[in-house]
C-alpha cells in the first residue's frame, strides 16, 4: 500500500491516484483509498461504489478489517474524489471505460501489494460494473469472490420504459452522449441517509448531492448495453453472493417506510437476473434493507453482516468446499 497519501477520511486511510491519460474532456484519473487490517493475511477486498457515489462508508472497511482481510475502495474516473473540475460528474460512454482502473487497482492489490485471495464489493452501478468485469477477466484469476449489494441490473420503472423507451433513448445517447433526459435519483432516498435530512450518514454533499447529477443520455445508454449483456448470462466462475432488501419503496414523497426499503431500484429484478450470473450465486434477501444495505438500520445492518461473513467463510475462506464443476460442496 505504498506510494499513498493520508486520505480524506483521515488516518489510517491512505489514497492514491491512478494516472488514466486522458479522454475528449481532458485528464483522467481515479483514486485507490486503502487500510490496512491489523496483522497481514494475504487477502483483501476491493470495493467500487454506485451511482452518484463514492467511498465513506467507513463502518464497512471497518467490517472487512476487523477479520484480518485489507481493504480497498476505488473511487472511479469522474466521481468523488477522482472528479477533476473539467469533467462531466459520473459520466461514461461504456461501463467498459472503467476497466483500465479496475485492472489497475487489481494489480496494486495482488501484484504489488502480494495479496493471494481477492474478494470484489460492488454495488448498485458498482455492481453492474464489477460483474460484467469480472465474467471478462474470468480466464486471469483475478476475482476470488464477488458480492454484490443491489446491483443495478434493470431500470425501476414499467416494462414501456424499461425496453422501448430505453433503446430510444440509446439511440439519442450514442448522437448526443452529454444531453440531460429526465431522470434522476430518488429524493426519498437521500433523505433517508444524510444525518441533515432524516438519516444517520454523513458524507460530502458535493460528490453525492442529495438530488444526484444531472442523468445523461450517454451515461442512459452505457448502461442499457450493460443490462442487456448481463441479461443475456454471464459466466462468472468465482462464488457470487448478491444481497437485497426484501421490498422496494415505490413513493416519490417522504415516508417512513423509505428507510425499511430499497427507494432506488426494483429488488425483484436483481433476484430474477441472479441465476444468470454463473454456476455459483447464493441470493440474500436483508428485511428492512436500504438500497446500500450497509447504510440500513442497525438491524438490518447486523443481519447483511452476519450473513455476508457466513459466505465469506464458507465460500472463500475456504475455498474447497466449491468443486471443480463451480457447485457447492455444501449449501449456505
Amino acid at each position: 500500500m505504498g506510494d499513498g497519501i493520508v486520505d480524506v477520511l483521515g488516518t489510517p486511510y491512505q489514497s492514491r491516484v491512478i494516472d488514466l491519460g486522458q479522454d475528449d474532456e481532458g485528464p483522467v484519473v481515479a483514486t485507490l483509498v486503502s487500510r490496512r487490517a491489523q496483522a497481514p493475511t494475504g487477502r483483501a477486498v476491493l470495493y467500487v461504489h454506485g451511482f452518484v457515489d463514492y467511498f465513506f462508508q467507513t463502518h464497512l472497511a471497518d467490517f472487512y478489517t476487523d477479520r484480518g482481510w485489507d481493504f480497498y475502495a476505488l473511487d472511479l474516473r469522474k466521481y468523488g474524489r477522482s472528479l477533476l473540475p473539467h469533467q462531466t460528474p459520473n459520466f461514461c460512454r461504456s461501463l467498459t471505460d472503467y476497466y483500465p482502473e479496475l485492472d489497475a487497482a487489481a494489480a496494486i492489490i495482488r501484484e504489488e501489494d502480494g495479496h493471494g485471495t481477492l474478494l470484489v464489493n460492488g454495488h448498485s452501478t458498482g455492481g453492474l460494473i464489477t460483474s460484467l468485469w469480472s465474467h471478462d477477466r474470468r480466464h486471469r484469476g483475478i476475482v476470488d469472490g464477488l458480492f454484490l449489494n443491489s446491483p443495478f441490473f434493470d431500470f425501476n420503472a414499467r416494462w414501456v420504459m424499461r425496453r422501448p423507451i430505453a433503446a430510444a433513448v440509446a439511440r439519442v445517447g450514442r448522437a448526443r452522449p452529454r444531453r440531460i433526459v429526465p431522470l434522476a435519483v430518488s429524493h426519498v432516498y437521500g433523505q433517508t441517509l444524510h444525518v441533515e435530512q432524516r438519516g444517520e450518514w454523513t458524507y460530502d454533499l458535493a460528490w453525492k448531492p442529495l438530488l444526484g447529477f444531472p442523468v445523461r443520455a450517454g451515461w442512459l445508454a452505457a448502461i442499457r448495453e450493460a443490462q442487456v449483456r448481463l441479461r443475456a448470462g454471464l459466466t462468472i466462475t468465482a462464488p457470487v453472493l448478491l444481497a437485497c432488501s426484501v421490498r422496494s419503496f415505490r413513493g416519490s414523497t417522504w415516508h417512513e417506510s423509505a428507510a425499511l426499503a430499497d427507494a432506488v431500484l426494483d429488488v425483484e429484478h436483481m433476484v430474477r437476473w441472479a441465476p444468470g450470473l454463473g454456476p455459483h450465486v447464493t441470493v440474500v434477501r436483508i428485511d428492512g434493507g436500504m438500497h446500500d444495505l450497509t447504510l440500513s438500520g442497525p438491524t438490518a445492518r447486523a443481519r447483511l453482516f452476519d450473513e455476508v461473513e457466513r459466505w465469506m467463510d464458507a465460500y472463500i475462506e475456504r475455498p474447497s468446499r466449491i468443486n471443480e464443476a463451480g457447485s457447492a460442496a455444501e449449501p449456505v
